[in-house]
């Protein structure tokens, strides 16, 4: 068995009281205080989260539109006409169109910073290894944490640290000096909520954590909430809502392919799976992602099967996230269903423990975002 490994705050998790867990080869925290608290704490202040897992790559070679146009041949988005100092939503793609991870990206400039999930890094970086080198240099970050500060009171905590923070809106991107170390700053994260995630140096980690706990509105945060939080935003968690084998339009991603990518833009396709995705876009797909609010109090979780009606016949889809809505105050969950059954309102049936219950299909997200455009 493969020895799970620790981010920098590891420590720091354990005096708070976290509950470790194992979590995509590391031990994680995930709760604190308590799942229901730390979700409704992030919603109304601001709340702590360790995403050091998660991977951190740097790509270089040439001008930053020789990368980017290297990097389009990887995913379907506008990755040459980002501006410096922003960063955008990405998917890797399989041939098929199929998704292999969700990324973010930022243009640095003279380069270009990529933030992939922790379950794929490894994979991720060899398939941009393998697509982009010589040309582009791939070069993974292993000396830095990665933290997210998120809720309404996440800009009055980091602007006590470095006003600049507070002149920052959603999806840009900065150097800031914070607690003395030098951080790359994202107004970003996975919660609906307006927020920050912040790279720092490894060894400058707890010592930043620690100051922005200090901060009477920030409280540490673990993985239940994060899932709780980013289900209620209704966005997608790699390996469960979305994989190899599901195409963006199914995935309700349309919106994150630019208008230049599409067809009959500046630089349609040219990426893996164009053919495939391309085509969804215009004719449609069959099945879609979807909101769905179970009718009882009991939540419906991943791998549920979905019916048409109360009896007989075979499933028509699957819950792939589902939970308690905290914020919502009943459960939530997200799964793929027929597109001739995804208009909101559709009623449908859930089945758990062998009994077929009442399910709707509920609009995305369930929760309104908060970032600050």
């Amino acid at each position: 068995m493969t020895e799970l490994r620790r981010t920098p705050l590891y420590a720091l998790h354990l005096e708070l009281g976290g509950k470790m867990v194992p979590f995509a080869g590391y031990e994680m925290p995930v709760q604190f205080a308590g799942i229901m608290g730390e979700h409704q704490h992030t919603r109304d202040k601001a709340g702590l989260f360790d995403v050091s897992h998660m991977g951190q790559v740097i790509l270089t070679g040439g001008s930053y539109q020789d990368i980017a146009s290297a990097f389009e041949t990887l995913v379907p988005m506008d990755v040459s006409g980002l501006s410096e100092g922003r960063q955008r939503y990405g998917l890797f793609l399989n041939e098929a169109g199929g998704i292999l991870d969700d990324l973010m990206f930022a243009n640095r400039g003279n380069h270009l910073f990529v933030v992939v999930n922790a379950a794929c890094k490894d994979q991720d970086i060899a398939h941009m290894k393998a697509a982009l080198e010589p040309g582009v240099t791939v070069t993974p970050v292993m000396d830095r944490a990665l933290m997210a500060l998120q809720g309404p009171g996440a800009e009055r905590v980091l602007a006590d640290l470095n006003p600049e923070a507070a002149e920052m809106r959603f999806m840009d991107v900065r150097t800031l000096v914070l607690d003395g170390a030098e951080c790359w700053v994202s107004r970003s994260g996975y919660t609906g909520e307006d927020g920050y995630e912040v790279s720092v140096p490894a060894d400058r980690a707890e010592a930043l954590a620690r100051r922005l706990l200090e901060h009477e509105d920030v409280a540490p945060i673990g993985l239940g909430a994060r899932d709780s939080l980013r289900l209620e935003a209704g966005l997608c968690l790699y390996g469960h809502d979305i994989d190899s084998d599901t195409l963006p339009t199914e995935a309700a991603l349309n919106w994150a392919i630019q208008k230049a990518r599409r067809a009959g833009g500046s630089r349609e396709g040219g990426f893996r799976g164009a053919d495939a995705v391309l085509a969804q876009m215009a004719n449609g797909a069959g099945r879609k992602r979807v909101g769905l609010r179970p009718g009882g109090r009991a939540p419906m979780r991943e791998g549920v099967e979905i019916f048409a009606a109360a009896e007989d016949g075979e499933p028509i889809g699957r819950i792939t996230s589902g939970g308690f809505g905290p914020t919502v105050g009943g459960p939530v969950a997200m799964g793929y269903v027929p597109a001739d059954l995804a208009t909101p309102g559709t009623e449908l049936f859930g089945e758990l423990r062998g009994k077929r219950l009442p399910l709707t299909v509920a609009p995305l997200p369930f929760v309104a975002a908060n970032f600050k455009r």
